[in-house]
């Protein structure tokens, strides 16, 4: 997969993942002391968070690798 794709990856995970924090604190949820224990946003958002670190990563070597050539 290409730099370019990867960044577009990146940026539309970033563009859902701000949108759901938008919203995330204002969860009946957030009212409890434990809800972000059983918040499925929450885990929607740790996962993102952890795709986004992921993609971040194979656009780090992509780019080790171009300046490598």
């Amino acid at each position: 997969m290409s730099i370019e794709k990867l960044e577009e990856q990146k940026n539309e995970m970033l563009e859902e993942l701000e949108g759901i924090q938008e919203v995330c604190d204002t969860l009946p949820e957030c009212e409890l002391d434990d809800g972000c224990k059983t918040c499925k946003t929450k885990s929607k958002v740790e996962e993102l968070e952890q795709k986004i670190e992921e993609v971040e990563e194979k656009i780090e070597k992509l780019t080790q690798a171009d300046e490598e050539d």
